[in-house]
């Protein structure tokens, strides 16, 4: 009797440590997909959608949102992993990322590349068949200049930055083109404040992981002396022009004065914490510019929508 007692206990042990394990498998491929970029991405490519759409005299297309947001989801989380299969060996070398599934060994190479085509591939195919084919060409155009052009980069020059900020600009395209299946100069300005967006943001991080940067290769930010200078001109300067962007007449009017003051509020937030940075370029100063990056993009988007 207390033999079966035991063999009971011990199968129900087993299969608790089953369960765990498998938890934390899928732990790591949700970690492979990014999902802190995701949020940013979900939010962008709705807005997209919802201010292309917000003019017409239809009803809302709720049901073709959710197609073009799980379509952009799918292929965004696709890059996300083929990303890291790439840079794996460097991954493994950097601290901010050396706990990655793949840079950890927890997983192996040919699961994640087999997960990140099986994302990708689904991600686009969805859009050409539920969405529309401008959606889809947009997305795949995303995809591969993100992991063909930007991902290597990154290791021979610090104007990468430069290449990388035009698919990471691209979801509230991809969702204006899957309302409308077209774009159209309002769509491309709303591709040009994530553009400018950017390099602030990412000069924050390039600056707070500048040696684990140097450590893997990378040439993010240039060396010596120029250094300094180039991450500051880089905050600066398109930040500057991404105020002037989203406070000219074509995003404000007297009749937008909701959005004209919250754009200005969030502008001189941003700002402040900018020049903060370019004068201190401290890590803690790099750090609050990250913070209110973040914290800038979708309460500016947010705005945008409220006004349309």
């Amino acid at each position: 009797m207390a033999a079966q007692t035991a063999l009971v206990t011990l199968d129900a042990s087993s299969a608790q440590r089953h369960r765990y394990a498998d938890l934390l498998l899928l732990r790591d491929y949700w970690a492979l997909t990014k999902p802190e970029i995701n949020f940013l991405i979900v939010i962008t490519t709705f807005a997209g959608f919802y201010l292309a759409y917000s003019g017409s005299s239809q009803n809302f297309p709720f049901l073709l949102l959710t197609k073009a947001l799980a379509g952009t989801l799918l292929i965004a989380s696709g890059a996300g992993t083929l990303n890291q299969y790439i840079e794996r060996s460097f991954d493994s070398q950097m601290r901010r990322t050396s706990r990655r599934p793949l840079a950890a060994g927890r997983l192996g190479p040919r699961a994640v590349l087999r997960f990140g085509l099986t994302l990708s591939a689904a991600g686009s195919l969805y859009l050409a068949v539920a969405v529309n084919g401008l959606a889809s060409l947009l997305a795949l155009f995303t995809l591969l200049s993100y992991l063909l052009l930007y991902t290597p980069l990154k290791r021979r020059t610090p104007l990468c930055t430069l290449v990388g900020a035009l698919p990471g600009a691209m979801p509230p395209l991809i969702g204006w083109a899957a309302a409308t299946g077209r774009v159209t100069l309002e769509a491309w300005m709303l591709v040009a404040v994530i553009f400018l967006w950017q390099f602030p943001h990412f000069m924050a991080i390039a600056w707070m992981y500048r040696e684990d940067y140097d450590r893997a290769g990378y040439l993010v930010l240039p060396d010596g002396v120029e250094r300094a200078r180039f991450a500051v001109l880089q905050t600066l300067l398109p930040l500057l022009g991404l105020i002037t962007l989203t406070l000219l007449p074509a995003f404000t009017d007297q009749s937008h004065i909701l959005y004209y003051a919250g754009a200005s509020f969030l502008n001189l937030g941003f700002l402040y914490s900018g020049m903060q940075f370019a004068l201190r370029r401290s890590p803690s100063s790099a750090r609050r510019l990250l913070a209110v990056s973040i914290i800038y993009l979708p309460l500016l988007f947010g705005l945008m929508i409220l006004r349309g």
